[in-house]
């Protein structure tokens, strides 16, 4: 018998259990969602999809996300995009990724539509009151196709991840990184049928895909999925359903706290833990989020490029340690030096990593992956320490990434876009300090024209997503440069940061 492929994780779900519930929508047992990604895999490959075809969808969090998603998956490569995206946005990525199709809501996206490059079908989707989906294409109809069943060994889903100099880099993740991973999490956590998660992570992104969802239906539980994150209805949702447990990022978790008025809501007295990953989270958060919501609070470790989960504390009775990401699960982590020797326990360095669910390499990218990987070991670059007994505590990061409350935002995208700007000379874009998020954007530059600020910003918002938009930008003489010529972006950081 092959490697496992994703819909496998489908199998254990009892055929009448609920796999997905809407709040104010629909909700569907996992013999629908089986019979549905079977249903719309057909229709894709109908519409002459096939292995290694890239599917790019533009969704909400919605049954037909994760439909699409597995769908996809089954046919060819599933690419989800940010429905956030500005126009070039999905020009840039549409075109890298070679996409051959894009599946929409009938009438939305229209700035992914404007995107498409020559050749690529759009597919528009509807969902009925039941749950169940149609998949439509103005296109002319392609010679019709057979599903033709993947192996563990192909690409399932292609994600984006940016470097600080280069461009974002394509991630391709095969069925048994996936399958390894969504076991691994359910594994950690003691996942059972019994369980009810709440999914409020974006399903564009690996934590919502890996942790709340495919995870959850691993082990045959239900996932909770509002079309969006809203604090305010976040409690009424959890009691409503039960809620068991949820993972997020920081920033969502302050938010609840913030809403929370010191009382236990109702809606968290089932939860048997609450789950952080993504960004770090400080003890003090910690602390507060287990007093307030009476569950504990377990940190974890992720990354795109290792389909999500590679270190957690564990759950009660084990050791949980504030302002440690926990041990491996599931794979092996190191840590590195500058030479690419692994140093001793305590001892400063590079974390690496190596395991069934990390990538096999960037695709389309020789040179990256070649400094990506030393001996077998893919290089982070995240700065840690291990203890004597495994557990890893982040201490910075070797990217120069800004993370803003989870979202990764490559400098050199900001600055390309400022760059733009006629009354612009020079543009660097580096994260600066803030409360909820983490860290936010923030940018200087250099002029050869008449601008103001609030020109260069409005500039960038018509150009990027909202979240990559600086919010504060600063006019300078200079920037500071290295020997060489190049951008020394920590020292601007530094400077500007502590004015």
């Amino acid at each position: 018998m092959g490697e496992p492929i994703l819909v496998d994780l489908l199998a254990g779900g009892a055929p009448e259990a609920t796999a997905i519930a809407v709040p104010g929508g629909p909700s569907i047992t996992y013999s629908q969602l089986r019979a549905e990604v079977e249903k719309a895999a057909a229709t894709l490959a109908a519409f002459g999809l096939s292995r290694n075809d890239r599917i790019a969808f533009v969704l909400p969090n919605s049954i037909e996300t994760v439909v699409l998603f597995l769908a996809s998956a089954t046919v060819g490569t599933a690419a989800p995009l940010n429905p956030a995206y500005k126009e070039d946005e999905f020009r840039f990525y549409l075109e890298d990724m070679g996409a051959r199709a894009l599946v929409v809501r009938r009438g939305e996206s229209e700035a992914a539509r404007r995107a498409l490059p020559e050749g690529v079908r759009v597919i528009e989707v509807d969902v009925d009151p039941t749950g169940a989906l149609s998949l439509s294409s103005p296109a002319s109809e392609a010679a019709r196709r057979t599903v033709e069943a993947p192996s563990g060994d192909d690409v399932a889903l292609v994600l984006h991840t940016s470097g600080t100099t280069s461009r974002p880099k394509q991630v391709p993740l095969r069925h048994r990184n996936l399958t390894y991973s969504a076991r691994n999490i359910a594994r950690t956590y003691s996942l059972s049928a019994a369980d009810v998660a709440m999914c409020v992570m974006p399903l564009f992104h690996i934590h919502g895909l890996m942790a709340s969802t495919m995870a959850t239906f691993s082990t045959g539980d239900t996932v909770v999925v509002p079309p969006r994150f809203d604090p305010m209805s976040f409690w009424p949702q959890a009691q409503a359903h039960g809620a068991t447990w949820y993972s997020a990022v920081p920033t969502i978790h302050q938010m609840l706290l913030m809403r929370n008025r010191g009382e236990r809501p109702p809606g968290a007295e089932r939860l048997r833990f609450i789950r952080s990953s993504s960004s770090a989270l400080s003890p003090a958060t910690m602390h507060e989020l287990e007093s307030r919501f009476g569950a504990p609070v377990i940190e974890a470790y992720g990354m795109t490029e290792a389909s999500h989960q590679m270190a957690s504390n564990p759950l009660p009775p084990g050791d949980r340690r504030a302002g440690s990401v926990g041990r491996a699960t599931g794979i092996e982590i190191g840590v590195m030096d500058d030479a690419g020797a692994l140093v001793n326990a305590g001892d400063a360095g590079e974390v690496v990593i190596r395991g069934a669910s990390v990538i096999d390499g960037y695709a389309n990218n020789a040179t990256v992956n070649a400094e990506a990987f030393v001996d077998g070991w893919f290089r982070t670059g995240d700065q840690g320490r291990l203890t004597d007994d495994g557990y890893l505590s982040l201490v910075g990061r070797l990217k120069e990434m800004i993370n803003r409350g989870g979202e990764k935002i490559a400098p050199r995208e900001i600055d390309e876009v400022l760059l733009q700007h006629p009354a612009v000379s020079e543009a660097v874009a580096f994260a600066s300090p803030h409360e909820r998020w983490g860290e936010e954007v923030a940018a200087a530059v250099v002029l050869k024209g008449d601008a103001t600020e609030k020109d260069l910003i409005k500039f960038a918002r018509e150009r990027l997503a909202d979240y990559k938009v600086p919010s504060r930008l600063y006019i300078v003489d200079q920037i500071p440069r290295t020997a060489t010529g190049k951008i020394q972006r920590r020292s601007v950081a530094a400077t500007l940061n502590s004015q």
